[in-house]
């Protein structure tokens, strides 16, 4: 849409939703919280709960899409 007109292309938004689940390292990797511990934690074994603490890294399959909605891409 870049004319004559001075009409420019629109700017790309950060995904809020994304931006508040994910967060990239210094070295750009992403990482992000594990599901699956709000709730009926009880029945869990220890060692089960101590598995989901702790950040993990995205998905490589999700990488670009991920890059994409935080507007790294």
């Amino acid at each position: 849409m870049n004319n004559d007109k001075g009409v420019t292309d629109m700017k790309q938004k950060t995904h809020k939703g994304t931006a508040k689940r994910i967060k990239a390292t210094g070295s750009g990797k992403l990482r992000r919280e594990q599901a699956g511990k709000r709730h009926l934690n009880e029945k869990m074994t220890s060692k089960r709960r101590r598995k989901l603490s702790g950040a993990t890294d995205v998905a490589p399959a999700d990488v670009k899409r991920t890059k994409r909605l935080l507007g790294q891409a």
